[in-house]
């Protein structure tokens, strides 16, 4: 399938997202409040106008080996879908795959999960590689036993729209950049889908490093894996 965007390297001195100068909100709650915007367009830099219009959420390490890393993520709904922004601290990308729909989980990559309707067992699952190849599956999940199942005719409105970054200082890596865009008729047929005013979906955002083994960032904790969707937090659409 044609890729809507292409990875980009940029240099420090361009990026206008400073890892170092990141200012996240605490991670002591629950719940994240997800501001409304127009539709925009995603370059993998993560200096859109309307990325100002909420605040970064940080996500905690899981793991205590391996480097401290920071990572931070906002979150968006629009009429159309919703966008994700992820800015992780790195110094060494892990990331061979140079396919979409492959196991990116094995290698450095940012998830999102979204449980539109708690009355179901069914979630969307999006993993983004730093070379921006994407894994977007439905998840039905009966008591542990889950598979993730591919959209099918994936085109036109029902496509997603992605963009990742390598940033760079000279030529010493320290991080990347991940956007996202999910269009609600990808969704379909999952219930409480779009989101109005006051609509409640639970959601879970994670990051996977293998920087000195495998590290993993949450935002809230789960136990055994990323699928344990009772444990996910709450977002509320303004």
């Amino acid at each position: 399938m044609a890729r809507a965007y292409k990875p980009l390297l940029i240099s420090f001195v361009f990026s206008i997202v400073v890892l170092g100068n990141l200012k996240a909100q605490s991670n002591d709650f629950s719940t994240i409040t997800v501001k409304k915007t127009k539709d925009f367009y995603l370059n993998g830099l993560g200096n859109a106008t309307a990325w100002k219009n909420t605040s970064f959420t940080k996500l905690n390490k899981k793991l205590t080996t391996g480097v401290n890393y920071s990572t931070n993520f906002k979150i968006l709904y629009s009429d159309s879908g919703i966008y994700c922004l992820y800015v992780c601290e790195d110094s060494l990308i892990t990331s061979t795959l140079r396919e979409d729909f492959a196991d990116l989980y094995n290698e450095d990559v940012v998830e999102a999960f979204f449980w539109p309707d708690e009355k179901s067992v069914l979630y969307f699952e999006y993993e983004l590689s730093p070379w921006n190849y994407e894994l977007p599956i439905i998840v039905p999940n009966y008591n542990g036993k889950f598979l993730g199942w591919r959209p099918w005719h994936y085109e036109k409105e029902r496509k997603t729209k992605h963009a990742a970054t390598i940033n760079k200082q000279g030529d010493k890596i320290i991080g990347w950049t991940a956007e996202f865009f999910i269009p609600y008729v990808l969704l379909s047929p999952l219930e409480n889908v779009p989101p109005k005013t006051g609509t409640k979906w639970r959601a879970n955002f994670y990051r996977i490093d293998y920087d000195k083994g495998g590290n993993y960032w949450t935002w809230k904790p789960t136990k055994i894996s990323f699928h344990e969707y009772k444990k996910f937090g709450t977002i509320i659409f303004e």
